[in-house]
C-alpha cells in the first residue's frame, strides 16, 4: 500500500485505503441511482477544489460496483449508501492495489525515482489491454483516473480514443481539480459530478480522521475554519507557520500589479528548499487567488475575456514550475519570482 502524505507530513491513508467519506451524501446518492438503474453513464468527471474527497469518492464507487456486480440486485436495490465492509475480501485487494478489475491511472516515479509532473501516454495505453480483457464475462472494469489534469497532451488523446468507443461493463471515474479546463472532448463524454467544499465540521471529523487527530482540538478547528472547505488545505494549514506564509502571500497578492523585490526576496526565504509544508502553502494561497479572480472575471466574461485567458495562462505555468520544483527539490525564491512577475503581467 502506498499512504499519502498530506503536506504536514502527516502519514495519512491513501484514497484506496479509505473507508470512510464526510459530507458529499448528494453527490453519492446520484452515482448509486446511476448505477441502480442499470443504464450509469460508462464516464464520470468528478469535480471540485483540491482536497475534498474527490478521490475517496471515485474509489467508494469502484469498490462497491466491484463487490456488486449485479445493479438489478436486492443488495444493490436496498442500499442507502456506497458502504461496503472494509474486511470484504474485494475492499481488501483494492486497499493494497491487487484487484484485477480496478486500473488506476496516477503519477508515478520514473528509473531514477524521481517523480514524474505528468502522467504519461505509455501509462495511459495501459487502459488498452486492460479494457481488452473479457470485461463483460468476467464482470466490471473500472478505471480511476487521478488526476485528469495530470494527464500530457497525447495521454489526454490517448484516454479519449477508449472513451469514444467504450468496453460493455467499463466505468471510467476521472478526477480533476479544474474540471472546466479539461480536454473539451473528454468533457463532452463524461456525465459531470461537481462536488462541493465540505463544511467546517465535515473537515473537521475528516481530517481527524485522516490524519489520526483530536477532533476536539481548538487547533484543529481553527485551521478547518480557514481551509474553505478543503481537508488537504487544513492539513497543511495545521502547521501553523504555514498559516502565517498564507497571510504574507496574501497581502502582497492584494497589491498587484505593484510587487515590492525586497517582500519577495523575504518571502523566498521562508521557503527552504526541504520544507514541503511551506512549498504547498505558499502555492494553495497562490491558487485560491487566482481562483477567486476566475470566479469574479466569469460574471462579466465578455469585457474581462483577455484578463480571464491571461490568468489561465498563467495559472497553467505556475501549476507546472510548482511541480518542476517539487519533484526536483529546487531552489524556491526563483519560484516566487516568477510567479509575482507572471501575475504582474496578467493584472496590469
Amino acid at each position: 500500500m502506498s499512504p499519502r502524505k498530506s503536506e504536514s507530513e502527516a502519514v495519512v491513508p491513501h484514497p484506496r485505503e479509505t473507508s470512510r467519506l464526510f459530507g458529499h451524501r448528494e453527490a453519492e446518492s446520484v452515482l448509486l441511482e446511476a448505477y441502480r438503474s442499470g443504464r450509469i453513464p460508462h464516464a464520470w468527471l468528478i469535480g471540485g477544489p483540491l482536497g475534498i474527497g474527490k478521490a475517496t469518492l471515485a474509489y467508494r464507487m469502484a469498490r462497491f460496483v466491484l463487490v456488486h456486480g449485479e445493479p438489478h440486485a436486492p443488495s444493490v436495490q436496498r442500499a442507502e449508501s456506497l458502504d461496503v465492509d472494509p474486511n470484504d475480501a474485494v475492499a481488501r485487494q483494492i486497499a493494497a492495489s491487487s484487484h484485477g478489475g480496478l486500473l488506476t491511472l496516477e503519477r508515478t516515479a520514473n528509473d531514477r525515482g524521481v517523480m514524474r509532473t505528468v502522467i504519461t501516454v505509455d501509462e495511459t495505453r495501459e487502459t488498452i489491454s486492460f479494457f481488452g480483457s473479457t470485461a463483460a464475462a468476467e464482470g466490471w472494469r473500472v478505471c480511476i483516473v487521478d488526476t485528469v489534469d495530470e494527464l500530457n497532451p497525447n495521454a489526454a488523446n490517448a484516454l479519449l480514443k477508449i472513451l469514444e468507443e467504450p468496453p460493455q461493463r467499463s466505468l471510467f471515474l476521472l478526477v480533476s481539480h479544474a474540471p472546466a479546463r479539461v480536454l473539451a472532448t473528454i468533457q463532452s463524454r463524461c456525465r459531470k459530478l461537481r462536488l462541493r467544499p465540505l463544511s467546517t465540521d465535515d473537515v473537521i471529523r475528516a481530517a481527524a480522521s485522516a490524519g489520526d487527530l483530536d477532533a476536539g482540538d481548538p487547533a484543529l478547528r481553527e485551521v478547518a475554519s480557514s481551509a474553505e472547505g478543503s481537508v488537504a488545505r487544513a492539513l497543511t494549514l495545521l502547521g501553523g507557520e504555514a498559516l502565517k506564509l498564507q497571510q504574507r502571500t496574501a497581502a502582497m497578492l492584494a497589491m498587484l500589479p505593484q510587487v515590492d523585490p525586497r517582500e519577495l526576496h523575504t518571502l523566498g526565504d521562508s521557503l527552504p528548499i526541504s520544507d514541503r509544508v511551506a512549498l504547498a502553502a505558499f502555492i494553495d494561497g497562490i491558487d485560491r487567488w487566482i481562483a477567486e479572480r476566475l470566479h469574479a472575471d466569469e460574471a462579466s466574461a465578455n469585457q474581462n475575456l483577455p484578463r480571464l485567458a491571461r490568468l489561465a495562462e498563467v495559472w497553467e505555468k505556475i501549476v507546472r514550475a510548482a511541480r518542476d520544483t517539487e519533484t526536483y527539490n529546487l531552489e524556491r525564491k526563483p519560484l516566487v519570482f516568477s510567479v509575482f512577475g507572471w501575475l504582474a503581467d496578467a493584472t496590469r
